[in-house]
């Protein structure tokens, strides 16, 4: 399956303490022409994205040093990282698992293990409507700028 956003420059963080996870990932997105970076650990995670702001995050769950909700939780209070969107991966299945991802911000939810053409679709959906949210900004700071005629 060939990805519509073969980029370089499109950057993706892995945040998950589960190193098969991380290789398996990074094999996926590196394949389709993506940018990654990891990170083993929920703080390390915290840490890269306030250093260099990803196009999106794959946020693991059940971590040792901070469970993903409390990541994503902290991502979303903060200006700078608070429109990244942030895609849970979770071995858990139950519905309010879910439900708790979607309100402490996260965008989707892939359900471990994953499903490579699975994995590649839910990125490139996130990342497609990303790019339209970040367009309808500019355009509607472009327009109020302007004086209307």
């Amino acid at each position: 399956m060939m990805t519509e956003i073969k980029d370089k420059t499109v950057k993706i963080l892995i945040i998950d303490d589960n190193p098969s996870n991380l290789k398996l990932l990074t094999k996926i997105l590196f394949e389709q022409g993506y940018g990654i970076r990891i990170a083993p650990s929920a703080k390390l995670g915290i840490n890269s994205v306030m250093a260099e702001v990803p196009d999106l995050i794959l946020l693991d769950i059940k971590m040792p040093d901070m469970d993903g909700y409390t990541v994503c939780q902290e991502l979303k209070a903060k200006d700078k990282t608070r429109d990244i969107p942030v895609i849970f991966m979770s071995g858990l299945e139950d519905t309010m698992d879910k439900v708790k991802a979607f309100k402490m911000g996260g965008v989707d939810y892939i359900v471990k293990p994953f499903d490579t053409e699975e994995v590649i679709v839910r990125i490139e959906n996130q990342l497609r409507m990303s790019r339209k949210i970040q367009q309808l900004k500019k355009h509607k700071s472009i327009k109020e700028l302007k004086p209307d005629d």
